[in-house]
């Protein structure tokens, strides 16, 4: 285990160098939340909350799940199906390391983005002005929940990236995934005021339950429940879909 968790540190390393090169990617997962936070928040927050103060407070736990996650997965999986492509799978096939080392690597790399997205995010809020009610303990609490999430998502994507092998496919195929997914939760609204065929999806909505947890930490209000829920949920899917992205990545051809 201490090896396969070095091995997955140095190609977390590779990963993150690449992306110093080439910094779209990254710089787009933490704009993007960045930019939903100001355009909900200016678009919706009177109709909603009847004041963009009140409506920063329930919106930006919601933006904090979707920037630790949701909106770097599109990358996670088209950089893993170039790796394939490229001959960069069958290089490191031949090193003597564990063969699910360089999907930890991805996934590790994805949790130092997340951490780098949810700072700005909470920059960015502070300026706008929202103020953890449930002090600075919850508020860490809240971010290391919201990148957890992030982390059992991204085997998902990477679960993706070693199936379709094709980066236009990954987009393709994450992008429809990832609208009801982001889209059909607590977001923006509660889920009581959603129509009854999304509020059905919402409800049980993985990604609802996260963002329900840390608003409910930010607020100070219980969240023993949505907590569990999310961890739960986490476990879940770490454990469905590591297995199946590492069968997806050795398989031949």
């Amino acid at each position: 285990m201490t090896t396969l968790a070095r091995h997955g540190w140095v190609l977390a390393g590779r990963s993150l160098a690449k992306s110093a090169r080439n910094p779209g990617p990254a710089v787009n997962a933490i704009v993007t939340p960045t930019l939903f936070l100001v355009l909900f928040l200016y678009l919706f927050g009177g109709a909603v909350s009847g004041s963009t103060g009140d409506y920063l407070q329930y919106l930006f736990p919601g933006i904090l799940v979707m920037g630790a996650g949701l909106a770097g997965l599109l990358s996670t999986g088209a950089g893993l199906a170039a790796d394939l492509r490229n001959g960069v799978t069958d290089r490191l096939r031949s090193m003597p390391i564990a063969r699910v080392a360089p999907l930890l690597g991805s996934v590790l790399a994805d949790v130092a983005r997340y951490l780098v997205a949810v700072a700005a995010l909470f920059a960015v809020a502070s300026l706008l002005g929202f103020r953890p009610q449930g002090g600075p303990v919850a508020a860490l609490a809240a971010a290391g929940l919201a990148v957890t999430f992030g982390f059992a998502l991204s085997w998902v994507a990477v679960w993706i990236g070693a199936l379709a092998r094709n980066e236009s496919a990954v987009l393709a195929f994450s992008f429809i995934a990832l609208l009801p997914l982001q889209l059909g939760t607590s977001l923006a609204a509660p889920v009581a005021t959603l129509p009854g065929w999304l509020g059905a999806w919402a409800g049980v909505n993985p990604v609802t339950h996260a963002m329900d947890a840390c608003r409910a930490l930010l607020a100070g209000a219980p969240a023993a429940a949505p907590v569990t829920a999310t961890l739960l949920w986490s476990a879940g899917l770490v454990a469905v879909f590591c297995p199946l992205a590492v069968l997806a990545y050795t398989r031949e051809g």
